[in-house]
């Protein structure tokens, strides 16, 4: 199922956010995670390209994600020209504390005190853009909640002698390239449930929970993961939990949430949903379908040809 979600308010959000780009020096990139590269917005990375801006990615929400993928991503990111990643929980206040000097690491020319240094916070919806933003001004300036597109409005304050920050409203882009991404997104609460079947939701993550934390899933639920596929975990779940309609059939659909908010509030452990070798398989794999889908459509004959 291809998901795409584009609220109205994105497409003014990403101009401003370009606009605004000319006068910032580095771009601090929020993202999940528990899937670093499905939450990282390529039009972030296009603009700061661009404007030739560094990028500081934070791997937000890492004491809900597998500490061994972390790694492996911050490997990943950091052998890439001009960004630092380092793995962070807004919610805590020292992991918050280190953001302005790690900036200040990628723009070593405003160390001279005659301009402010100027950063600008950057990432899709419900990444934690807001918690950041509000640990890092120790008061509550940006609306926090669990629900994607809370931040509507782009505003700059100051930080401290010498220190300004740019908060920007989440941006989703047009077009999601791989269902999986769409199914990530949405299985982390970065794309509403006005967008989504929560069932389908609830079984791509079933799939990759089954294959990754089987023992998980059997801690959490007294269940026996072994020979399940998506449909019968979420089944599973489902009578576990109790989880029945009238005339004693299972409610599926409640089924899907208590998976998937036992997975976003990290109840079942520390989980990740991919990592940068699981990704580059998905990638080939999807690519490869394509390929030849497309060869298949040119090698078809017209309809009505002799």
């Amino acid at each position: 199922m291809p998901i795409q979600w584009f609220p109205g308010h994105m497409a003014s959000a990403r101009k401003k956010a370009a606009d605004a780009m000319a006068a910032i020096d580095v771009v601090i990139e929020v993202t999940d995670a528990r899937l670093p590269e499905a939450s990282s917005n390529p039009m972030i990375g296009e603009l700061r390209r661009f404007r030739n801006r560094p990028c500081l990615k934070l791997l937000n929400k890492a004491d809900l994600a597998d500490p061994a993928a972390t790694q492996a991503w911050m490997d990943f990111y950091n052998r890439q020209p001009g960004v630092k990643a380092v793995a962070i929980s807004a919610k805590n206040p020292s992991d918050a504390a280190r953001v302005p000097a790690l900036c200040r690491q990628l723009a070593p020319h405003r160390d001279d005190g005659t301009k402010p240094l100027r950063m600008m916070i950057m990432g899709i919806p419900n990444v934690g853009k807001s918690t950041l933003m509000n640990a890092l001004l120790k008061r509550k300036v940006a609306k926090v909640g669990d629900e994607p597109a809370v931040t509507k409005h782009q505003q700059t304050l100051d930080l401290g002698p010498g220190m300004t920050l740019t908060d920007t409203p989440g941006m989703m882009w047009p077009k999601i390239d791989y269902d999986s991404d769409g199914y990530m997104l949405a299985a982390s609460h970065a794309i509403g449930r006005n967008a989504v079947i929560d069932e389908e939701v609830a079984t791509f993550l079933g799939g990759i929970l089954l294959e990754r934390y089987p023992a998980l899933i059997a801690a959490r639920y007294r269940i026996d993961p072994a020979q399940l596929d998506g449909p019968a975990l979420l089944e599973a779940v489902g009578r576990r939990r109790g989880c029945l309609v009238k005339g004693g059939g299972l409610d599926l659909e409640k089924a899907a949430l208590i998976l998937l908010q036992d997975y976003r509030d990290g109840v079942l452990g520390r989980i990740s949903l991919e990592t940068p070798e699981s990704r580059a398989r998905m990638i080939a794999v999807a690519d490869a379908a394509r390929a030849e889908a497309s060869a298949g459509d040119q090698a078809s004959p017209d309809d009505g040809e002799e």
